[in-house]
């Protein structure tokens, strides 16, 4: 299974692909990581945009073809970009399942002037750059607002991905204490 989880800057991707990972058992592949993993100083050009998402699909092809989930956690801001996934990877609907992170402007904002020792390097200009790009998700997916307390958001996905594929996931109350 690979889940793509995008969504503009600021609006909880990482947060939510992390604590998403264990229900799934699903290993997270995130755009930033792999940048800077990549490049001790990445520039952003169009060649090293394209390079980061050629290896995330390389990683998740390998890793799927394991018989491994994977939650890819970028902006994915261009319908291209999500369809791409599917198509790269050879994915069956029942295998590919888009999550939208959505936020009020104002949190987002409040977030990204509060980030610090984060893989991402994405600032408030940058966000505006970006929400001016970014096109809308018009294939099957689910929008979920991380304002929302996370125990609902992952309970709310988990239940999208099992009306989709007919199997079950990890009960979200499973890891609790």
């Amino acid at each position: 299974m690979i889940i793509v989880i995008c969504g503009l800057p600021g609006t909880g991707k990482t947060f939510l692909s992390n604590k998403l990972s264990p229900y799934l058992n699903a290993t997270v592949l995130s755009t930033d990581k792999l940048r800077k993993e990549l490049f001790a100083n990445p520039t952003y050009t169009a060649w090293e945009r394209a390079l980061i998402y050629d290896v995330l699909f390389l990683f998740a092809k390998y890793l799927h073809s394991s018989g491994i989930s994977c939650i890819l956690d970028g902006t994915f801001n261009m319908e291209k970009s999500r369809s791409e996934v599917k198509e790269l990877l050879n994915l069956t609907n029942d295998q590919i399942h888009i999550i939208e992170c959505i936020c009020p402007e104002d949190m987002i904002i409040t977030r990204l002037l509060l980030r610090k020792d984060d893989y991402s390097d994405a600032n408030v200009s940058i966000y505006l750059k970006m929400k001016k790009i970014y096109e809308p998700v018009r294939q099957k997916h689910i929008s979920i607002n991380t304002t929302n307390p996370i125990d609902n958001n992952i309970d709310k996905i988990l239940k999208y991905i099992n009306r989709s594929t007919g199997k079950e996931t990890k009960d979200l109350n499973a890891n609790k204490y």
